[in-house]
Formats: structure tokens, C-alpha cells, sequence
């Protein structure tokens, strides 16, 4: 190190002083605590002296959002209550807090109990004062993401004695509040925005900090958008979240979301169509909610809207869902979004900043809590009539929901599963009878035959306002115009034949029977087998057949029935012989077995390899499997949830290995290293251009099989070489029939426009079962169609595996000139190309993860062809 001379040493102490001179002009932060002190050190600070800056000046990371969380809770360890319920598929912790006055928190558990005593959901006679139930929900989407600054401010408010007003609604209320619903989406949104915005904030929308990258916040780790998975519970977040949710069933759930920059703000009550199974009660407190926030929003004169586009019908939401279970589902709806950042310009010339959208959730947040605490005896007694009403006098015309348990055992039990987490009740047939009962698989109303060990839902419990929304046949739908989806039922979704019944039917207890369940314990003999089979009927077999690959154990599917030692096996049964895995010894039985039980799947030991009729064991038409090596395409131009659809499929349904390649560098991907490549929906004109295209085509000759589903089929439609192709649309002939059939009126265009549509409707999709890519299926396919597969039949060369016929239609909305459109169509097939293949599923089989009656579909796609 060089000596300083002594003009250095004085230049360097003039900076020094210069260095301290300037800190001391800097403004700290009021109050910042010391990052390793605990939640309860020092006074309660309010969000921005904790924080150090104000809110709405920067989006805050979900630690430290959760940071203050711990500090405000801290420092009321008498109104509050801080509870971890579970974490994200990233492992950051999802946390709920409880918020009561000190005489009821320190009851909260009799309270719980209490609730669910008036929904008869617990026994026992109520034993105190029951507070109304309000639950507030978060930032459900991670990019929406202005409520999780918006509820630090609401936990101050709570938690601050001095603020009286906010205190006393806590004399009749308990209130649980989750700050963040999605925390993986909202770290992606607010790091991404944090490290892209510019120091002094630009409120153009051309900037880069309003123009949010692919994928978005919007979703979860697998792209799941949460907020339209509370009835079916798919994804982490939302089985723990409901879990709690169950044990307390609230009288109240807000849900506080944003909209466009462009709208201002949208409040109760809701628009139409209602759902039919709303009460009056129910109606008219949206009403009352709607009124509280009224006054607040024109006493600031902010501008706000009510009764149009956020609908109560399908029971996905945060709205629905609680309602269809006695709550009043609220939606609050603001604008801004992702794109808004800190501040956005808009076109009307205001500038819309984040602090303000921070004040109107504080402010409806606080509205809801009022209108609960001030009506408080009300809800709780509507709340009560809801479900003794339910268990008395349930609505609709039948009685009885029943699930042939014979149809598919393995199914039979994930459905049993499914009810077990939504707490209805269900109970099994003891005896045969024929019945009188719609057929879910005829669409008809026939006698039925009901067997033994069938799955009994009766409509006389607790939560039998659910159960008919989540079984009826058909929803009535009051107004076409809908947010979503239109068709639901569970027969349809697990694929499982159904009945609907106007009366009761005896039933035993809910136990399965093991000799019912594909997944009691493993066939086992005496003596070591010649082989295991295990039928191909639903995703538990894809997923032991995805472990047995990843183990190394030597597989072969049969392409024709046959039968062995008394017993029948369909087309895609499984068989894991002896020969051939000589190499495991001893442990090839204890494999198999092993993973049998642990995914689920009921296999049979046989002694021989001899069929009583069909091929043997070792016939032509039984084939070897191999291990696929996958890969799934992502990026910009793929859609972000359908992409997520896959990854989840494969990763947490089947835990099967796939590479996830990107389309900004796809076209310099070494293809031949893949023998499967999967084709998400989204737009591949921007993706695939014509050299690109071309080498995919020059794989799949090569011997690879491509996977198209949705906007990728609509993609390779018309293409050289491709055999799908579109059907023409006939413009002209209703033009030529009404000469006047342009002038239509501008307020109707948009009820117009779904004379064309099918939302979310249920058809029957006719399939070739002889077909690999339909083996474990029977004739037919209940496909949850959200466009209209406007195809042609392939021609030679080409396999029309899954089509639409005359009157395929089973359940939900599609427009009339959609029905007519939709006869005769190719829904799924498959094209020879050279020695690979090209797989078109225009319907997409792993819709929301919830379509349980598609996963066999895409595991033979991916596995079996």
C-alpha cells in the first residue's frame, strides 16, 4: 500500500466531511426498526414508519409484507391472532390473522365451534354469543397486487386503540384476514416491477415498467389462476386455504381484486345472471353491502359502478364459492392491474396512482367490516336459516345424486376425496334397484339401475345447496351473458356414469369397500407371478405407469381385449412380466406392488402367460412401452395457463420429467434429443415461422410424436403436409335469407355476438375406443368445449379418434348457430407422419386441472401411442 501524501490525506478528510455533512441533510426514515429485532419491539408503527416509505411509493415484497404483518399482531396479542396455514409451491408461508376484541379472542375456538353448530356442521347446542364471521382475501392475483398495501393499512387500523370506530366493530364480528392469497404471483409481479421502474416514476403506458413480461403475476408457481380454483381445489394454495376456511365458514367474504386502469371502481351488488341457488337473503345483502360503499365513495366523489360484467353464477370464485356454502361473496374490483405500476396515465387525461387505488380498498375493506358489524344478529340468523334449510328443505328437484361405483373404481375415489375436502357428506347404495332418475350418460330421464356399493350423495345435508350446484345436470341460467364457464357437473368432469334422482335411497356408511377401490392392496400369491396387469382406466394408472418408467421396469400395453384366469382386460391394459426384468430379482415384485399401492392402481398376479381367449401375453397385439423423453414449449406466444396445465399434469399429478423449452431460443433446439413434443394453446404464428416449422415436420418424420392442443391444432390447420383443416364458414346464406339482417341495433351487439359461442359448455365427444390414443374410455367423451372445433373429418392417413355428431350437446351455454356448427366435426385424432406422428387435440383435456375425465386422454397421448 503506497504512503499518502499529506494533499491526499487532506483532500480525502474535506470528502469525508463533505460525505457525513450530506447524510446528516438526508431525511431517515421516521421510525425503520432494526431488521433483527423482533415484532414487538418498540411501539406500534403505522406502514409507512415501519416501512420507511409511504404507501403506494413502491410495491413491498411479500417478506416484508408479512414482516409487518408479525408486528402489528405482535403488538395486539389481545385483538390478534397470527396463524401459518400453509406455504406456496415456492415455500413462502401463506398466513392468516385473527382479529376480534380481547373478550372474544380469548373464546375464538367456542366461537369456531359455535359457527359451524349453526350450520349443523357440529354437535351441541350453541354455548355463547355468536359474532358475525367476515373474511377478507387478498390479492388473490399476484399482479393485482395494490390490497396487500392496501391491508397493512387495515391491520393498523384494527389493531390501533386509539382509532374507536375500528374497535367497535369488533365487538360483533371476528375477522380473518389473509394478506396475501398468491404470494409467488405477487413477488413475480412486484420484483419484476421494482427492478424495472424508473426512479422518478413515468406514468406513460409506453414505459417499460407498464408493459409486465410473460407470464405475468396474474398466477400462481404453475401459472393456476386461484381465483377460479375455490371449488375445485387443484393447486396448493387453495386445498390448504379452504381447509381453514371449512373449519369456520363465514358469514361474509370479501374479495378485493383490480380491473383495467380505464374502469374506476366496482362494488355489489353484482351483475346478472345470479345463480338460482342464491337466497333472496343473500341478494339483498349484496345490496346492503353496496349501499355502505356508496356513501364512503360519494362522500369522496371517486367514481365507482355496480350491476355490470362480475356476475354470480359458476362456483369457481371468491364470491360463488363462499356463497354456495351460506356466506354473502363479495368482489371488489379496482382499476389498475399490472400495467398501472405507481402511476398511469390514462386516456381520459387523469393520471391514476397507486395510492389511490391503496385508499379505495382500505375504504370498502373497512365499509364491509361496518355493514357486518351493524347487521351482525342478521347475518348469523340468515346464516343459520341457509343451512337448516339446507338439510330440510334442499332445493331443486332431486333428491339423490348417485355415482356408479362399478364405472371406474379409481375414479370413484378421487370424486369420494373430492367430497371428503368440500365436507359433504355421502354414503354408499345397499342394495340393487331400479329407479326412476335422469341419466347423466343418456341425457335423459330413464330407470336407472342402481347397484350395490354406488356412490349416494343425499341433498338432505348441511351442504346440499353445494351439492345440487356442483351435481344438477343443468344450471339455470337467467341471463346468457356470463364471466365464464357455464357447465360444471361433477358425472361429467370424472367422467363417472350419474344419476339424478327425485327421491332418497338407503345408504350405508362412507368407508370404501376395499374390494371396490382401485387402490386397496396389491393381488398377491404364494409363489412368484408370471406377470402383473393393471387396467387402463384413469390418471392413478397414468401415474403408476410414470413410476414404473422412472424405476426401469420393462413395460407392454395390450392393444386388443383379452382374458386370463377368469378375469377380462380392455384395450391399454398394462403388463409388467417377469421376462425381461430379470435384472431386478427379488425386488421386481416388491416394485410393483409398492407403486401400485402408492399410486392407487388394484394390479392382478397371474401364473401364466396363456389367454382363455385374445392374444397371450406375448401375441403381436401386445406391444412394449418405452420411457418418452418430453418436452413442453413456454414462453411469449404460448398461453400462460395452458402452459401451466401441462407443467402441473406432469410434475404434480403424474410426477413425470419434462423439459421445459423456450420459444426464444426453440428454433435452435437439437429436436432429436425428445421423442415427444407438447404444443400448449397460444398463438404459433409468432412462435413457428417457416423454417421453423419445417424442421418440426422433419422431426416428426423422423420418428418423433408433437402434441397440438387448442390454438396449436387451429396453427397447423391448413399447413403443407397437415392433414387438419378447417371447415368453411358459410357467410352469406343468412345475409341472402334477410336482406335486412345488417342493421342490427348497436346495445344488442354484444348479446349478439354469443348467438356464435360456446362458453364452457359440456358436449359429447363419440370416440374410436379401438384407437390407442382412446384406450380406458368407452364410446363416448364428455368434453368441456370453450370454442367451437370447427374441423374437418381427416381424410386417409389420418385418424378421426374423438368427433362431434348430431345432437352431441349435453349440458350448458352455446349459442344457436355454435350447435348448429357443431355436427359433425373432428374434435381429436391423430396423423402418420413418416415414421412419427402428430397428435390434434382441439378440445383441451387438462382444463384447469379439474377436467378429471381428459388426464387419461393426454397420458395415452404422452405415453401409450
Amino acid at each position: 500500500m503506497k504512503k499518502l501524501t499529506l494533499q491526499a490525506l487532506s483532500l480525502l478528510l474535506v470528502g469525508l466531511l463533505m460525505c457525513f455533512g450530506a447524510l446528516a441533510q438526508t431525511p431517515a426514515p421516521a421510525a425503520y426498526p432494526n431488521p433483527l429485532a423482533g415484532p414487538a419491539d418498540g411501539p406500534l408503527l403505522t406502514p409507512a414508519q415501519f416501512l420507511g416509505y409511504e404507501l403506494g411509493a413502491r410495491f413491498t415484497p411479500h417478506a416484508e409484507l408479512l414482516r409487518y404483518v408479525a408486528h402489528v399482531a405482535a403488538h395486539s396479542p389481545d385483538r390478534m391472532k397470527l396463524e401459518r396455514y400453509g406455504s406456496t409451491y415456492e415455500n413462502r408461508p401463506l398466513e392468516l390473522v385473527y382479529i376480534a376484541s380481547a373478550a372474544n379472542l380469548a373464546r375464538l375456538d367456542d366461537i369456531r365451534r359455535d359457527n359451524l353448530r349453526l350450520a349443523g356442521l357440529e354437535t351441541g347446542a350453541v354455548k355463547g354469543a355468536t359474532p358475525a364471521v367476515v373474511w377478507l382475501s387478498y390479492n388473490v392475483h399476484g399482479n393485482e397486487a395494490v390490497s396487500s398495501e392496501a391491508v397493512m393499512q387495515v391491520l393498523y387500523d384494527l389493531a390501533n386503540p386509539a382509532n374507536t370506530t375500528a374497535q367497535s366493530y369488533l365487538q360483533n364480528l371476528v375477522v380473518i384476514v389473509d394478506p396475501c392469497v398468491n404470494p409467488d404471483g405477487r413477488d413475480r409481479y412486484a420484483q419484476w416491477y421494482n427492478r424495472v421502474a424508473n426512479k422518478q416514476t413515468n406514468a406513460s403506458p409506453l414505459s417499460w415498467e407498464h408493459r409486465e413480461p410473460w407470464p405475468g403475476g396474474r398466477y400462481n408457481h404453475y401459472y393456476f389462476d386461484l381465483n377460479r380454483d375455490w371449488a375445485w381445489q387443484t393447486q396448493q394454495e387453495s386445498r390448504q386455504r379452504i381447509a381453514v376456511y371449512n373449519q369456520w365458514l363465514p358469514q361474509v367474504h370479501a374479495d378485493f381484486h383490480e380491473m383495467g386502469p380505464s374502469a374506476p371502481y366496482y362494488f355489489s351488488p353484482a351483475a346478472k345472471p345470479f345463480h338460482a341457488d342464491l337466497t333472496a337473503w343473500q341478494r339483498q345483502f349484496q345490496d346492503v353491502i353496496g349501499d355502505y360503499n356508496r356513501k364512503v365513495f360519494d362522500k369522496n366523489n371517486w367514481l365507482y359502478f355496480t350491476r355490470e360484467t362480475y356476475d354470480l353464477f359458476a362456483p369457481f370464485y371468491g364470491d360463488t364459492w363462499p356463497s354456495f356454502n351460506g356466506a354473502i361473496g363479495v368482489t371488489y374490483e379496482q382499476g389498475g392491474g399490472g400495467v398501472a405500476g405507481i402511476a398511469y396515465a390514462k386516456t381520459d387525461g387523469d393520471t391514476l396512482t397507486l395510492s389511490q387505488r391503496i385508499e379505495h380498498h382500505h375504504a370498502t375493506s373497512l365499509a364491509t367490516l361496518q355493514a357486518a358489524a351493524e347487521r351482525h344478529q342478521d347475518l348469523t340468523r340468515e346464516f343459520q336459516k341457509f343451512y337448516t334449510d339446507a338439510r330440510t328443505k334442499p332445493k331443486g328437484e332431486y333428491k339423490s345424486y348417485v355415482l356408479a361405483g362399478s364405472s371406474d373404481p379409481g375414479q370413484v375415489r378421487a370424486l369420494t376425496q373430492y367430497l371428503d375436502r368440500q365436507q359433504i357428506s355421502y354414503g354408499f347404495a345397499t342394495k340393487r334397484s331400479r329407479q326412476a332418475g335422469y341419466s347423466y350418460a343418456t341425457g335423459k330421464t330413464e330407470t336407472v339401475q342402481i347397484e350395490p356399493q354406488d356412490v349416494v350423495i343425499s341433498m338432505y345435508q348441511p351442504k346440499s345447496t353445494l351439492v345440487k350446484v356442483l351435481f344438477e345436470p343443468q344450471a339455470q341460467l337467467e341471463d346468457s351473458l356470463t364471466y365464464d364457464l357455464t357447465a360444471w357437473s361433477l358425472p361429467y368432469a370424472f367422467g363417472l356414469n350419474g344419476y339424478a334422482l327425485k327421491g332418497q335411497l338407503p345408504v350405508a356408511g362412507r368407508q370404501v369397500p376395499v374390494s371396490s377401490v382401485a387402490g386397496s392392496k396389491s393381488s398377491s400369491t404364494a409363489t412368484a407371478p408370471y406377470a402383473y396387469l393393471a387396467r387402463w382406466n384413469n390418471l392413478q394408472d397414468v401415474r403408476f405407469l410414470s413410476r414404473l418408467l422412472q424405476q426401469g421396469v420393462k413395460l407392454r400395453v395390450a392393444e386388443e381385449p383379452f382374458e386370463t384366469e377368469g378375469q377380462k382386460y380392455g384395450r391399454g391394459t398394462l403388463i409388467i412380466a417377469r421376462t425381461g426384468n430379470e435384472r431386478l430379482g427379488a425386488r421386481f415384485d416388491q416394485l410393483v406392488r409398492a407403486q401400485a399401492d402408492s399410486a392407487g392402481v388394484l394390479v392382478q398376479a397371474v401364473q401364466s402367460g396363456l389367454s382363455t381367449s385374445g392374444g397371450d401375453l406375448g401375441s403381436r397385439s401386445v406391444r412394449p412401452l418405452a420411457m418418452p423423453n418430453v418436452a413442453v414449449l413456454a414462453g411469449p406466444g404460448v398461453d400462460a395457463t395452458a402452459f401451466g396445465e401441462v407443467w402441473h399434469f406432469f410434475e404434480q399429478q403424474v410426477g413425470y420429467p419434462i423439459t421445459v423449452l423456450g420459444t426464444d431460443y426453440f428454433g435452435s433446439v437439437p429436436l432429436s434429443k425428445f421423442d415427444v413434443l407438447i404444443l400448449p394453446d397460444g398463438r404459433y404464428d409468432d412462435i413457428m415461422n417457416e423454417r421453423t416449422l419445417a424442421a418440426v415436420k422433419t422431426w416428426v418424420r423422423g420418428g418423433g410424436r408433437l402434441i397440438a392442443l387448442e390454438g396449436a391444432s387451429r396453427f397447423l390447420a391448413g399447413q403443407k403436409d397437415l392433414l387438419l383443416k378447417a371447415k368453411p364458414t358459410d357467410s352469406t346464406a343468412t345475409s341472402k335469407k334477410d336482406p335486412y339482417i345488417a342493421l342490427r341495433r348497436y346495445a344488442d351487439a354484444e348479446r349478439d355476438g354469443i348467438d356464435g359461442r360456446v362458453q364452457g359448455s359440456v358436449f359429447r365427444v363419440q370416440l374410436d375406443n379401438t384407437h390407442p390414443l382412446a384406450f380406458g374410455y368407452g364410446n363416448t367423451y364428455f368434453a368441456l368445449l370453450r370454442e367451437a372445433p370447427n374441423y374437418k373429418f381427416l381424410p386417409e392417413g389420418g385418424w378421426n379418434v374423438g368427433v362431434l355428431k348430431k345432437n352431441g350437446y349435453a349440458s350448458g351455454f352455446a349459442g344457436r348457430k355454435t350447435r348448429t356448427g357443431l355436427t359433425d366435426s373432428f374434435v381429436l385424432g391423430t396423423q402418420d407422419l413418416g415414421r412419427g406422428q402428430i397428435v390434434y387435440l382441439a378440445d383441451n383435456p387438462l382444463f384447469r386441472a379439474f377436467w378429471q375425465g381428459g388426464k387419461l386422454l393426454f397420458g395415452n397421448a404422452v405415453f401409450i401411442l
